[in-house]
């Protein structure tokens, strides 16, 4: 198991926020993790990353604990975070972007021949090389935002809402992208809210409610899974769909108790 996540809670100040989710991804898959607003998605990833440190659990990236390590140390282990809202160097080229994207690596071949496979993922990007950051597109900004977290060739990519704020078309795009990214080797974690994309993508899912983990299975099958069209899949999140997932939630903490 390339990452393991273990009854991990997490607080900001008094409120916790995730209340022992456990999540483990293999090497090679694309795993996503779906949920509404405030689910805890996105402190989830943080938690792994480093940048939020957990009150209780673990977090093991082949087998290294490595809630223990600063974010930095994190990341030179193989993780690499796309965070929510791209966050690049707008007053940085493109170039400059992705060479910062670079800092734990020192091997400058290595660097270059990274490089070279970011501009032939995002062809846009070698085009405008030269270009302020700040100055592109939204889609051009999250292909960066991606490039650049591949610059340090990570073996697990933490993917925070890629598709926020994109047209369907570019959408697409970058789905196939991070396909052909986890192709190449890439382990990849997904929170998206666009399911069915990240269902269609994924091999394995997670639902998360209330910084709970409520349901886990095959992408396929949560896909057909008629509550979770319902919840996720139909413009929406009905109050039956949340009884739903509470429900779940409730049901899976009793087995838990009675193994």
């Amino acid at each position: 198991m390339l990452l393991r996540v273990e009854n991990l809670h997490v607080k900001y100040g008094t409120i916790e926020v995730l209340h022992g989710i456990t999540i483990e991804v293999k090497q090679g898959e694309i795993v996503s993790i779906l949920g509404a607003n405030g689910a805890g998605k996105s402190t989830t990833l943080l938690t792994i990353s480093g940048l939020v440190k957990p009150a209780d659990g673990a977090v093991y990236f082949d087998e290294v604990p490595v809630h223990k390590l600063r974010a930095h140390e994190i990341v030179k282990r193989g993780v690499a975070q796309v965070p929510e809202g791209r966050r690049i160097f707008n007053t940085l080229t493109v170039q400059e972007n992705l060479t910062m994207g670079a800092f734990v690596c020192t091997d400058a071949k290595q660097v270059k021949k990274t490089q070279e496979w970011v501009y032939r993922l995002f062809p846009i990007l070698a085009e405008r090389r030269g270009q302020l950051a700040g100055t592109l597109s939204g889609g051009e900004q999250q292909m960066l935002a991606i490039g650049r977290a591949l610059m340090n060739q990570p073996r697990m990519l933490l993917l925070d809402e890629p598709s926020l704020g994109l047209a369907p078309l570019l959408v697409k795009t970058i789905f196939c992208t991070i396909s052909e990214i986890n192709a190449a080797g890439v382990t990849i974690l997904l929170v998206e809210q666009n399911a069915k994309a990240a269902l269609k993508l994924a091999h394995r899912g997670y639902v998360m409610q209330v910084g709970r983990i409520v349901l886990e299975d095959s992408a396929a099958a949560l896909l057909s899974n008629p509550e979770v069209q319902s919840a996720y899949l139909g413009g929406g999140e009905s109050p039956a769909a949340m009884k739903w997932a509470t429900a779940k939630g409730s049901i899976r903490q009793r087995r838990h108790a009675e193994a």
